[in-house]
């Protein structure tokens, strides 16, 4: 057996499996993530490293390891971390996620490490930029349309449903990836980006205006992502692709590293 050694290894955050709700009692205090991102990444040719939710020295030694670092999706962000009260329909948080996440996204933005984000990911990204969120998209933005397709708590819609267009902007990464103009995304979250963050900029709108891409503005690759391009690289080649150049790069930063 061949074993490859220029992998970048791409860490990923896990999540406090009870903030979820519904799990037993009886069940100890555990760590959890979505076997679709790991799947994605290792597919795209990384060696995924999941991330426990630990202390910031240990969490620091790891992510010195690491060639690049991937933000999912999963529950809202404590709207304490860019400085605002919880709205009525803010839902579960999970604050140890939070603070290891946005210890990673802002280590990684300062040091050009490569960062991907997608849907909470993104709105992550946005927060250790300094900036805000929606915390609630049909009650705080009137005019906006549909984006909560969720196919759990009594929602039918597959996690690969195309609930609406995204027009990407020329020139930029995610027009590298998917190519300029309208795209068919799904759509799974109620929150979203309000302000823009310190260095970022808008790489993708809804129609109604929403932002559903992100970018760095220097240059470095920090993107990001509304929609669930995970649930989709079974049928669209764009969205294995745009896990694919998170890895290359990955790849091209460690071994310009070395």
């Amino acid at each position: 057996m061949t074993v490859r050694l220029d992998r970048p290894v791409i860490g990923i955050p896990t999540q406090t499996l009870q903030s979820l709700g519904g799990v037993p009692a009886e069940i100890p205090p555990s760590w959890a993530m979505s076997q679709r991102y790991v799947l994605a990444l290792t597919n795209a040719g990384a060696i995924p490293w999941l991330i426990p939710l630990v202390d910031e020295e240990t969490l620091r030694a790891i992510y010195e390891r690491l060639d690049g670092v991937f933000l999912p999706g999963g529950a809202d962000i404590d709207p304490a971390s860019y400085g605002e009260t919880p709205h009525p329909l803010c839902d579960k948080t999970d604050r140890e996620r939070d603070r290891v996440e946005l210890a990673l996204a802002t280590w990684a933005i300062a040091d050009g490490k490569p960062v991907l984000g997608v849907c909470r990911g993104m709105q992550l990204i946005n927060v250790a930029a300094g900036g805000s969120l929606f915390q609630d998209i049909a009650e705080q933005k009137r005019d906006a349309i549909k984006h909560d397709y969720f196919s759990f708590g009594g929602g039918a819609f597959r996690r690969d449903y195309l609930a609406h267009d995204v027009d990407i902007a020329p020139g930029t990464r995610l027009a590298k990836v998917f190519g300029e103009g309208a795209i068919h995304v799904n759509s799974m979250h109620h929150q979203a980006v309000r302000d823009i963050g310190r260095g970022l900029r808008p790489t993708a709108v809804a129609s109604d205006g929403l932002i559903e891409g992100l970018e760095s503005d220097n240059g470095n690759y920090v993107v990001a992502v509304q929609w669930h391009p995970e649930s989709l690289t079974e049928s669209q080649a764009s969205a294995r692709r745009l896990f694919e150049d998170f890895v290359e790069e990955a790849a091209r930063r460690a071994t310009a590293g070395r």
